[in-house]
């Protein structure tokens, strides 16, 4: 299945690239792998994780508090936001 970033979830994501790039080198790098590993993990199968909100679920990344807050299409994925689990937990839900 195909996915998309929501315009705000790509620029959450290049912040946070950017801000794990200052932290340690190589660091942005395996966040990039967890990333795509997480969205991997929801284009096989996307019911397989908790609903937050109507039809909205979240998929947790390994090794970094952030998560995937996304939403099936008919035909992909939407994913609306990058989350950091520890700020805002209900920003993203302007978005939907």
């Amino acid at each position: 299945m195909k996915f998309f970033l929501h315009p705000q979830a790509q620029e959450e994501l290049e912040q946070t690239l950017l801000f794990y790039k200052t932290q340690q080198a190589g660091l942005e790098k395996r966040f990039i792998e967890a990333l795509e590993d997480a969205i991997n993990r929801v284009c096989r199968n996307p019911l397989l994780y908790r609903k937050v909100d109507n039809q909205v679920r979240k998929c947790r990344l390994l090794h970094f508090p952030y998560a995937l807050i996304f939403r099936q299409r008919v035909d992909q994925i939407e994913i609306i936001a990058v989350m950091h689990l520890r700020k805002q937990p209900g920003y993203w839900q302007s978005r939907k």
